[in-house]
């Protein structure tokens, strides 16, 4: 029978649907379990960022694993079933050829993953993270690689061969474990948009301070009241609580110290527990780390770092 009789346009980009729904989970997933991976087993040597850093890193692949690996899931099983009511369409050239690239590809990530291995080794930097994610490489590509040898050599569904039903669907369970367990470390909406709320107040704090600090220099006395840093000529107003919009608390403890306080929800000390080993954080964190609930602040200003003008504006 005539190859052309029963394919057409629709098989052609079907498989390639196919396919590309293949690699973009399993970029996705890659990326997940690598950064759940820098999460517990953090390098010294490597500066990831905060934890939040890498949460936040986590919800684009999440997104995309899991809208993408179901449709690839059930694009797989329509073709499989297409193919078994139209064995014709085994012999399809674009099926053939997308199959076998995948395979010249995992076999690609197979070398480049063994050969990374052993630099490394040499290198000195065999450690737990690069061990977990080597291996996560390997697997990721023999899985793929085992599977579609299969699909080419075989003439039978997935049902028919009850080893590799068991393979595929232990593959399905972990990858669905991956997407729960990455939802977990992101975090509930609630807690992000909240979390959100506490990192605009802090560069609410951030700039208040440096607006403070600026006008000591300029006048050689701290502001009675935050009203007083309004300049219309900077165009710098007083910023507002984002989600209560109050104004912030503000008072003198000194000549040249003050104290700026405001009502947190969240613990900015939760992006540190995660971590076995503590993550390397900015400066800015550090200064401004709080607990849930209202916190204060309390500032010097240090005359040598921050030295008067010399024609203080009265």
């Amino acid at each position: 029978m005539d190859e052309n009789k029963k394919t057409g346009p629709r098989d052609v980009f079907s498989h390639l649907l196919a396919i590309i729904f293949l690699y973009a989970s399993v970029f996705a997933y890659g990326a997940v379990t690598f950064l759940i991976i820098n999460l517990y087993f953090p390098d010294i040597l490597q500066n990831y960022g905060s934890t939040t850093y890498i949460r936040e890193g986590l919800r684009m692949p999440l997104a995309i694993l899991v809208i993408i690996f179901p449709f690839y899931i059930w694009l797989s099983y329509y073709l499989e079933r297409d193919v078994a009511n139209n064995p014709e369409k085994r012999e399809l050239k674009t099926r053939k050829w997308l199959l076998y690239f995948t395979l010249f590809a995992t076999t690609i990530a197979i070398v480049i993953d063994l050969i990374s291995l052993i630099y490394n080794f040499l290198n000195g930097d065999l450690t737990t993270p690069f061990i977990l994610k080597i291996s996560i490489v390997l697997a990721i590509a023999a899985a793929i690689f085992v599977y579609y040898l299969w699909i080419l050599r075989k003439k039978i569904t997935l049902r028919q061969d009850p080893g590799m039903h068991m393979f595929v669907r232990a593959i399905v369970v972990v990858v669905v474990a991956t997407i729960i367990f990455g939802f977990f470390m992101a975090g509930s909406p609630q807690s992000e948009r909240a979390r959100r709320f506490d990192d605009q107040r802090v560069n609410d704090l951030v700039g208040i301070q440096n607006q403070i600090t600026n006008y000591w220099q300029a006048k050689q006395k701290l502001p009675e009241t935050l009203d007083d840093l309004h300049d219309p000529i900077s165009g710098y107003t007083q910023p507002m609580d984002p989600e209560t919009n109050v104004s912030y608390e503000y008072r003198t403890t000194g000549d040249k110290s003050f104290e700026l306080c405001v009502v947190f929800k969240t613990d900015s000390a939760s992006d540190q527990t995660i971590a076995t080993k503590p993550m390397p954080v900015g400066r800015i964190n550090e200064n401004w780390s709080h607990r849930q609930g209202r916190t204060c602040f309390s500032r010097a200003i240090d005359p040598d770092l921050y030295p008067p003008l010399k024609y203080p504006i009265q």
